[in-house]
């Protein structure tokens, strides 16, 4: 009785180890697969950074030549105000 019910738990602890094998193997290729999944998210988060950072450039380049712009329009109004005032006899 005693050799049976030893064999019986030697079968079950041989069924477990293999059992615990195969999850194992599932775990580790699982991770795996997350590793894989976590570097392509933070490479594409790398490209989409840059590419914000790009816009934010252009957009303050932009911002930059508009003050510019306004600043020679509001020039070229005042210079001919001046040149009105001239004109119509220093009213």
């Amino acid at each position: 009785m005693e050799d049976k019910t030893f064999e019986l738990l030697t079968k079950m602890y041989s069924e477990m180890q293999s059992g615990l094998k195969e999850v194992r193997n599932e775990m580790q290729n699982g991770f795996k697969e997350v590793r894989q999944d976590i570097v392509r998210l933070e490479s594409k988060m790398d490209e989409n950074h840059k590419a914000l950072y790009d816009g934010y450039i252009q957009n303050s380049e932009a911002i930059t030549e508009i003050r510019e712009d306004i600043r020679e329009l509001k020039s070229r109004v005042e210079n001919q105000e001046i040149e009105l005032r001239v004109i119509r006899g220093g009213k």
